[in-house]
């Protein structure tokens, strides 16, 4: 049975919305206090965004609907489950979100929906209110759109063109991994297909060069391993060149019971999440390979060191490094050591010779800890 919410109200469909946005926990991990989300003081969530200009603001995100006609094992709102279903129309959206940004509330919005019936009819209420937006109120601000898995190509293209930033959930690490949490959707033509349009829509050059493209694995439903995840998220960068990369921790406490596929991962599943984005981080800012980035035995990531400890540890030929000759690239491989530290090592050493760690900065842990792999 599904329990359907009988005429509420705007405001009642997005204490439902926001509830269910819980779900989708892109962003719940970074790197700073301030990547993380948060919701706000009216209980609805927002999400961070880095600006052009390199400061940070909030998005507005809802789900225009947790109506869904897809069966994915992982996902509390699937067709199967009893949870108060309702819509926002486009119209109640826009007002919405255009009363937040007026009052300096949020910098843009983040869109997603459930699927009530086809993709293609998932995509038109998602369009919609991007085409009222865009072109009925002229907001020449920030829209990202989630890009339902089997939409159209039309659909897609339309997506890109008032967006900017798409993203399209690639979910799991490849085609078996999707069969064992999905019965209906197949990968390459509901996912890959459409990934590979967006970037040949957004290629550097290209007309929506603008626009970004992200994607997000859901991990620890489909039994998959880290390595199968690290393995498609190097390829994803070098192939087809998105912006970014996120991860969300499946959590059996968000649904009923977990499914059949569900990983036997770390007591933590916000462990492996926080590793999985530090090798993400290491592939995007230091110049690491998806072959650089080292496993234990089941080929998961270590839930003792990051990735870059773990690197160190399994090369000490590559130590130490002097810090006054040694490149960018082997000075980012130092454990304590971040592009920030780098580049002001960087400038220090060409104004004079380096004779210390307290050269480069003032001595906190993670210097102390960089002392142990330089030389001076």
């Amino acid at each position: 049975m599904v329990g359907i919410v009988r005429k509420p109200d705007t405001r009642r469909k997005l204490e439902i919305l926001s509830a269910d946005s819980q779900y989708d926990l892109a962003c719940a991990c970074g790197t700073g206090k301030d990547e993380h989300r948060r919701r706000g003081s009216d209980g609805r969530w927002i999400y961070p965004v880095t600006l052009p200009s390199g400061g940070a603001s909030v998005l507005f995100k809802t789900l225009l609907s947790n109506v869904c006609s897809n069966d994915c094992a992982y996902c509390p709102l699937r067709e199967q489950q009893d949870v108060p279903r309702c819509s926002l129309s486009p119209e109640e959206t826009t007002r919405v979100f255009l009363d937040y940004f007026r009052q300096r509330k949020v910098f843009g919005l983040f869109l997603s929906s459930g699927v009530p019936g086809s993709p293609d009819a998932a995509m038109d209420r998602l369009l919609a209110t991007a085409r009222l937006l865009r072109r009925k109120h002229a907001f020449r601000g920030y829209i990202h759109l989630k890009v339902i898995p089997g939409a159209s190509a039309a659909a897609v293209e339309e997506a890109v063109s008032l967006a900017s930033a798409v993203s399209l959930n690639i979910e799991t690490p490849g085609a078996e991994r999707l069969r064992a949490v999905s019965a209906k959707k197949d990968f390459l033509r509901d996912i890959a297909e459409p990934m590979k349009l967006i970037s040949r829509l957004t290629a550097r050059g290209g007309r929506y060069h603008r626009v970004k493209q992200t994607t997000q694995f859901i991990v620890g439903a489909a039994r998959e391993s880290d390595s199968e995840i690290v393995r498609y998220m190097s390829a994803l960068y070098d192939r087809l060149k998105l912006h970014r990369v996120y991860f969300s921790a499946y959590q059996t406490g968000l649904g009923d019971e977990a499914p059949d596929t569900a990983s036997e991962g770390p007591a933590d599943p916000f462990m492996r999440e926080h590793r999985l984005y530090q090798a993400d981080f290491l592939m995007r800012k230091y110049g690491f390979a998806g072959d650089d980035i080292g496993f234990e035995a089941d080929g998961n990531l270590s839930p003792d060191r990051d990735p870059k400890q773990v690197w160190a540890d399994r090369h000490p030929e590559a130590f130490p490094v002097n810090a006054n000759r040694a490149s960018k690239r082997d000075l980012l491989r130092v454990p304590g050591l971040g592009p920030i530290a780098v580049d002001r090592l960087l400038q220090r050493r060409a104004e004079s010779r380096l004779t210390g760690i307290q050269d480069i900065g003032r001595p906190g842990v993670l210097l102390c800890k960089a002392a142990g792999y330089l030389t001076f």
